[in-house]
């Protein structure tokens, strides 16, 4: 059995596959030793875990992992990958992006595939059924959107996302939720008809905290996978583990 350590922008998430399965799921908002313990106890056939940080990670985090997992492994840039990747700087290259393709290679083998990951920011990111990487598309997140009309303006307030919103709004607060999110929508739909047009029965597949909230939105035919960056990490690290 694995454990998955996913730090990102927001949130830590945990999560223990036994197999490709994901059969526990946490999420904190700092990393704490004190939580992997906890799962380590509920979970003792744990035999190797895999750590991914989107920004600074802490030695000392690592090495207490260590006393408690023996076999954990660090992805970085480094990591040997599941799939080729043709991307110009690999080294910048976001490591959610590697494992939310990794993750949806695993559940959708041998398919076109475009992973769009709806957190912090808004990532797109396209594997072929070949197994190669072609690269993607970074752009703000919803929450990033709305700050950023309030932060540089003078007089636009900060506003929240809603539902059931017109093409146009009918009031300031309202016409930024509909620029946003109206905004997002056609973004997405938009990339979808592009990519699609050279890669035939293309499977689409939305994660990250915003997911839930655009599934209904859109018009195109799409897959939800909370997990999807989780069961890409937990691929990665079967994938190194003759390596650690």
């Amino acid at each position: 059995m694995n454990l998955v350590i996913d730090i990102g922008n927001t949130f830590v998430k945990y999560g223990v596959f036994s197999g490709n399965e994901e059969i526990y799921s946490d999420i904190a908002p700092m990393p704490a030793i004190g939580t992997v313990q906890n799962i380590c106890t509920k979970h003792p056939e744990l035999g190797q875990a895999i750590i991914s940080a989107t920004g600074n990670l802490q030695d000392i985090f690592v090495e207490k992992c260590r006393q408690l997992l023996p076999k954990t492994f660090v992805f970085s840039a480094q990591a040997l990958l599941p799939y080729k990747l043709h991307y110009n700087t690999p080294q910048t290259i976001g490591l959610d992006r590697l494992a939310a393709v990794a993750g949806a290679q695993t559940l959708f083998p041998a398919k076109n595939i475009l992973a769009i990951d709806m957190g912090t920011a808004i990532t797109f990111d396209l594997l072929t059924s070949g197994g190669i990487f072609k690269g993607g598309n970074i752009s703000p997140g919803m929450n990033m959107r709305f700050a950023a009309l309030n932060h540089f303006t003078h007089r636009l307030p900060l506003v929240n996302a809603t539902d059931n919103l017109p093409i146009l709004g009918k009031s300031t607060e309202q016409a930024m939720q509909c620029g946003v999110i109206n905004g997002i929508i056609y973004e997405i739909e938009g990339t979808i008809t592009e990519i699609s047009k050279n890669y035939e029965d293309l499977t689409v597949i939305l994660t990250g905290g915003d997911a839930k909230f655009f599934d209904n939105k859109l018009k195109k035919t799409i897959f939800v996978v909370q997990n999807l960056v989780r069961t890409g990490l937990n691929t990665i690290l079967n994938y190194n583990a003759p390596n650690i």
